[in-house]
């Protein structure tokens, strides 16, 4: 493993960084202390700095030395989850409710660390574009930042990130072209019936019963509407209702989400979704209203920067730590957003510890820190140098 000199010379200024965000995590548009954090460190750097792109998103932009080319995008998201941390670190989460159970404070400080190792070098090309990305977790950060025109005020030829992975052994990265990672919805499904005393249920419309039915039918779309060859996942996470031991309630809500790999596949699911609300309303006399929101795009990362990508991932782990991954990944990525817009490629970066992300005994390994900012400066430098070697050569053999 050959991370960069430069970079592993302040490791240690990264693991300091990335334990006070993870001290300090703030969930989705209230990351106004991270930013602020980010944007002091490009700030010092030198580097032109925009804020507040997407409520508290920051760009960063870094010219090379090696005259105009092409600009790169490189992005980290800033988020953290609102849940609580469980992990005893002596940095742990100070805010109850809050935790980066994610790894999103590594993300960040990994290109914090090549933001660094660019602007000191700038041996490229072009230009280089820092994209920290607020709101990933469900809210639609990367969503809002291009609703602000982020690619009209800062055009990009391509771009690119990383997400840690626990579930590979330290150093690993995986790499996958096409279809990599799920498109996702979320669904709140509200029922109103008639609340009674529980002593008298001949006079309500329980919409607890209703409820549960339609949550047991649900589970039979994927089972017997979806065509096996087809990867979806309906899962209902929620049911929200009552509030007294002898009260029927007024009411009841389901939520959840869906996972598709294709608009159709979801377009079915959504429509047999609401055939059996219809269906339950009919049979049990309450109203039933379905709401189902788009949150995430198919995440597909394009063949020719998917294939930039493994090959800087192999100058930094090795060629035996590369690989592809064997299938797509039904968890999804706000990310996607950014490549329907842009050219560019997604990866992931094992670590040590075997706790997946989003549990609360979660641990990211400070180990990653250099590696995933190796990966990212060296991605910019070998893309955003390439094409001026190109022609280099061949005027040389002109």
């Amino acid at each position: 493993m050959t991370t960069l000199p430069r970079i592993d010379g302040f490791t240690d200024e990264l693991i300091e960084i990335r334990h006070d965000i993870h001290a300090h995590p703030e969930i989705g548009f209230e990351e106004q202390r991270t930013s602020a954090i980010v944007a002091a460190y490009l700030q010092a750097l030198g580097l032109e700095v925009h804020t507040g792109i997407g409520k508290t998103g920051v760009i960063g932009l870094i010219d090379g030395q090696r005259g105009p080319g092409r600009t790169l995008g490189l992005r980290a998201d800033m988020d953290a989850l609102p849940m609580n941390e469980e992990t005893e670190l002596p940095f742990a989460s100070k805010h109850p409710g809050r935790f980066h159970g994610c790894g999103h404070d590594g993300h960040t400080t990994m290109l914090l660390g090549a933001a660094r190792y660019l602007a000191e070098t700038r041996d490229f090309a072009g230009r280089v574009m820092l994209v920290f990305q607020p709101a990933e977790e469900g809210l639609g950060g990367a969503r809002a930042m291009i609703a602000e025109k982020l690619f009209e005020r800062f055009p990009c030829d391509e771009i690119y990130a990383l997400h840690n992975a626990p579930h590979l052994d330290h150093g690993q990265v995986r790499v996958m072209s096409g279809k990599a990672m799920a498109g996702a919805e979320f669904f709140d499904i509200a029922i109103r019936g008639r609340g009674s005393h529980g002593a008298q249920p001949n006079n309500a419309r329980d919409p607890i019963v209703v409820a549960t039915q339609l949550s047991q039918a649900m589970q039979s779309i994927v089972s017997r509407n979806v065509n096996p060859l087809d990867a979806a996942v309906v899962s209902v996470t929620q049911l929200h209702s009552g509030s007294a031991y002898n009260v029927i309630p007024q009411s009841a809500t389901l939520s959840g989400t869906i996972r598709t790999f294709d608009d159709t596949v979801a377009a079915l699911i959504h429509g047999r979704i609401r055939e059996l609300a219809t269906g339950l309303a009919d049979a049990y006399g309450v109203e039933i209203d379905v709401d189902i929101r788009n949150i995430f795009s198919v995440l597909e990362n394009h063949p020719e920067q998917t294939e930039a990508l493994a090959a800087a991932a192999r100058d930094i782990v090795g060629d035996a730590n590369v690989a592809d991954l064997v299938r797509p990944a039904m968890g999804s990525e706000d990310f996607a957003d950014m490549l329907k817009m842009v050219p560019g490629s997604y990866c992931w970066v094992g670590h040590a510890g075997d706790i997946p992300v989003h549990n609360p005994a979660f641990v990211l390994d400070d180990g990653i820190l250099p590696i995933g900012a190796s990966l990212l400066a060296r991605i910019a430098e070998r893309r955003l140098n390439e094409r001026v070697e190109m022609s280099a050569t061949q005027a040389m053999s002109a």
